[in-house]
């Protein structure tokens, strides 16, 4: 799984537990509906902390705990130097 896949899966299971749409969500973040959607649907690969933090906040949860979740901690980065 992508990084990037992390946070959206992240997003989509706050959601359920809370029974929160991805539009209602929106709303609560102040985070622009078509932002959402582009980070929801894979768009949009590297949100900027600010969005987070917004999506963070609606959940009632500070950015740190927001990324604090299993999969994202046991993401092993691709080492860079494989890229050369």
């Amino acid at each position: 799984m992508e990084y990037s896949e992390l946070y959206v899966q992240r997003i989509r299971t706050l959601c359920k537990q809370r029974n929160i749409s991805i539009n209602k969500l929106a709303t609560m973040s102040g985070v622009k509906q078509s932002t959402l959607d582009n980070i929801v649907r894979g768009l949009t690969k590297d949100p900027r902390a600010a969005t987070l933090h917004k999506i963070a906040n609606a959940f009632n949860m500070t950015l740190s705990e927001f990324l604090d979740f299993e999969e994202l901690n046991d993401y092993i980065f691709p080492d860079e130097s494989d890229d050369l």
